[in-house]
């Protein structure tokens, strides 16, 4: 079904017209669930008012798909059922792998961002190279701890377009509750409650993904969403 309401033209920046749709960038995002309180919390950041791609904007960790997540060490690796998901996202022109560097680069995402470490100790830990900095406590990407919520394709209209997949994880898997500055793209961070959130300055997608994850609290075997550019609106399927 479509959903009109969700990143309609007036949502945002548009591209120049006359100009050819950008091809969207692979991307992963992370939501992490704290449930140690009255009603559940989730981590979220307000980008910083500098950034020409949603200033202000209140949103969960995440970024770009990097080549070094592609051979980066994980301490556990996908549960067979989230792998499978995340595949039949990727187009026939992308390889199967990504699936993978996708759930890295959600958890690489969260520690550059705000210092959390979605991680396990790990027996081996590989000398050097990007993910250097992550693994100095003797930990490694905790990717089991990953279920996928759901997958949204910028529309062509935007002048910035992502393929982004939307990860959540227990806050309890975490190395530590306590987020710090990171890399500093995201200049205030908080836990947040669902009510709360709903009522900070959202992307219309990330305002749809919390739906979405009240939705999965009441129902746990809801399966993973898709939404994409249709005319009309965003067509949305099961994955």
């Amino acid at each position: 079904m479509t959903q009109p309401e969700y990143d309609a033209p007036d949502a945002g920046p548009q591209k120049p017209p006359g100009t050819k749709a950008a091809r969207p960038r692979d991307a992963a995002t992370l939501i992490l669930l704290r449930r140690d309180a009255a009603a559940p919390r989730v981590l979220m950041g307000r980008r910083h008012r500098s950034h020409s791609f949603m200033p202000d904007k209140w949103v969960f960790p995440g970024g770009r798909v990097d080549a070094a997540d592609y051979r980066a060490p994980a301490a556990t690796e996908l549960r067979a059922d989230v792998e499978a998901a995340l595949v039949r996202t990727i187009p026939a022109s992308r390889p199967p792998s990504l699936a993978r560097a996708l759930a890295v680069a959600a958890v690489r995402e969260t520690f550059e961002e705000v210092g959390l470490k979605l991680a396990q100790p790990a027996p081996t830990i590989p000398a050097g190279g990007p993910w250097a900095p992550f693994a100095v406590d003797g930990v490694l990407p905790d990717l089991d701890a990953l279920e996928l919520i759901a997958r949204a394709i910028t529309p062509p209209m935007r002048p910035k377009r992502f393929d982004a997949r939307f990860f959540t994880a227990e806050a309890d898997r975490l190395q530590s509750l306590t987020p710090t500055g990171g890399s500093g793209e995201l200049d205030e961070i908080a836990w947040v409650n669902l009510e709360e959130a709903m009522a900070l300055d959202l992307p219309t997608v990330t305002r749809f993904v919390l739906r979405e994850l009240s939705l999965r609290l009441t129902d746990p075997a809801r399966r993973p969403l898709s939404l994409r550019y249709a005319r009309g609106g965003r067509q949305m399927e099961t994955l």
